[in-house]
């Protein structure tokens, strides 16, 4: 489904469910893939909005947990693109494959990068993407802010009325109030991009969201 000219937003089919984000630019980059399961669905969502699943560049996630990145090497295979990992992903990477895979039942799973960001942001072309740490879902959970695009792809530290769960190993409550607060301190955000469940488009109703997060979901984390 194509927002703006840059930005296109995929709710994926099936179980486990992610969404996917793709910005299309000079270098063309997906955000989390999703299940292996749902990836040729996928992929043909994506041709109909006219994109060559060929052009696209980058591969990254938000974050290492199986729903977000189980696709990862076979997106590669399908597209040609090259796996990027942000620093955190890659210091955390044996304890998201092996300690969170066990706990939600998933064994044998790998990615391997191509290659690890050097930066915190990625020029596109078009678009700067700046890397924002938000842990309190998870230790590398990373969200894509672009001041141009106006808008925020935040994995799975806020969603539509409420938040990621914080009862994984190294999650905590307060690291993600703290990283909420961090976000919705970007006043211009038209488009928020969660990994689950439904966008949230407009600032009035971004800037609504993080207040109803904050009055009834804060005090259960």
């Amino acid at each position: 489904m194509k927002l703006t000219n840059n930005l296109y937003y995929y709710p994926q089919k099936g179980m486990p469910d992610c969404n996917t984000y793709v910005i299309k630019d000079k270098t063309t980059v997906l955000i989390d893939p999703g299940s292996n399961r749902q990836l040729p669905s996928l992929l043909e969502d994506i041709k109909k909005d006219g994109i060559n699943p060929q052009d696209i560049d980058i591969v990254t996630n938000t974050h290492l947990h199986p729903d977000h990145f189980l696709a990862d090497e076979d997106t590669k295979k399908a597209t040609g693109a090259l796996i990027f990992l942000h620093p955190l992903h890659q210091e955390f990477l044996d304890f998201s494959l092996y300690k969170i895979a066990a706990m939600l039942g998933f064994s044998g799973l790998k990615v391997k990068p191509d290659e690890i960001f050097e930066d915190n942001k990625l020029s596109t072309g078009d678009l700067d993407l700046e890397f924002i740490h938000t842990p309190g879902h998870s230790p590398d959970s990373i969200c894509f802010y672009s001041k141009q695009g106006d808008f925020l792809v935040c994995g799975d530290v806020v969603f539509y009325r409420n938040t990621g769960r914080v009862d994984m190993p190294r999650g905590n409550g307060e690291e993600l109030k703290q990283s909420i607060e961090r976000l919705a301190k970007l006043t211009d955000i038209e488009y928020l991009l969660p990994g689950h469940m439904d966008i949230v488009t407009g600032i009035d109703n971004v800037k609504d969201n993080f207040n109803i997060v904050r009055e009834y979901v804060f005090p259960y984390l």
